[in-house]
C-alpha cells in the first residue's frame, strides 16, 4: 500500500474540523500528523507498525529534535525507513507535514 494522498498529508499537521490549523510548536504538531496518519492508515487496513517508509518535511531544521522525540513514541520498535527535509513553506503555515508509506 502506498499511502501519499495530497489531500491527507496536507490535512496531516491540521485538526481534522473545517477550524484548521492547530495551535502550538512542532512537537504538539508532529504529535497531530502521526495521530492523524495513524487513523488514515488504520481506516485502510494498515497501520504505523507497518510502514516502511517516511519522508519528514520541516519548516526549520532546527525543530528536529523536538519532532523526533515525539516520531521516536510512535515508531519505537523497527522503525521504517526515513528521509528528513527542510522546506521554505507548508500549506497553511504548519511547521511539519510527515508522507508514509506502509504496507497493508
Amino acid at each position: 500500500m502506498w499511502l501519499r494522498q495530497t489531500k491527507a498529508r496536507r490535512r496531516s499537521a491540521l485538526i481534522p474540523k473545517p477550524s484548521g490549523r492547530i495551535s502550538g510548536d512542532v512537537a504538539a504538531q508532529t504529535e497531530r500528523v502521526l495521530k492523524n496518519l495513524s487513523a488514515i492508515l488504520t481506516a485502510a487496513g494498515s497501520g504505523l507498525k507497518k510502514a516502511v517508509r517516511t519522508t519528514v518535511f520541516l519548516k526549520s531544521m532546527g525543530d528536529f529534535t523536538a519532532m523526533n522525540e515525539v516520531y521516536g513514541r510512535y515508531f519505537n520498535v523497527a522503525p521504517p525507513a526515513r528521509s528528513t527535509v527542510e522546506v521554505a513553506r507548508l500549506p497553511k503555515d504548519v511547521l511539519v507535514e510527515i508522507d508514509v508509506i506502509a504496507l497493508a
